[in-house]
């Protein structure tokens, strides 16, 4: 299965995802990545991650955060109990 990139644009403040590309080029995700980090590099309420997976819902689990909306009560099913 091909790996996938995904650049992840979350904002702290509003706890919510801004933005959300997919690469299928590792050299373009890693130019978009660097480009973003520059825009937002005072920007201490924005996180940016660029992660490889197979699918977007394989990161929807493994980044389940970054997609609820509430952090406090939604989370990764994989750390349900812990």
């Amino acid at each position: 299965m091909p790996l996938h990139h995904f650049l992840l644009v979350y904002d702290l403040k509003r706890q919510e995802l801004v933005k959300q590309l997919e690469f299928s080029d590792g050299d373009e995700a890693v130019a978009a990545y660097s480009k973003i980090e520059r825009e937002h590099s005072e920007d201490h309420d924005v996180e940016i991650v660029l992660v490889g997976a197979d699918s977007l819902e394989t990161i929807r689990n493994t980044h389940a955060h970054y997609f609820a909306r509430d952090v406090s009560r939604e989370g990764s099913r994989y750390l349900a109990g812990v």
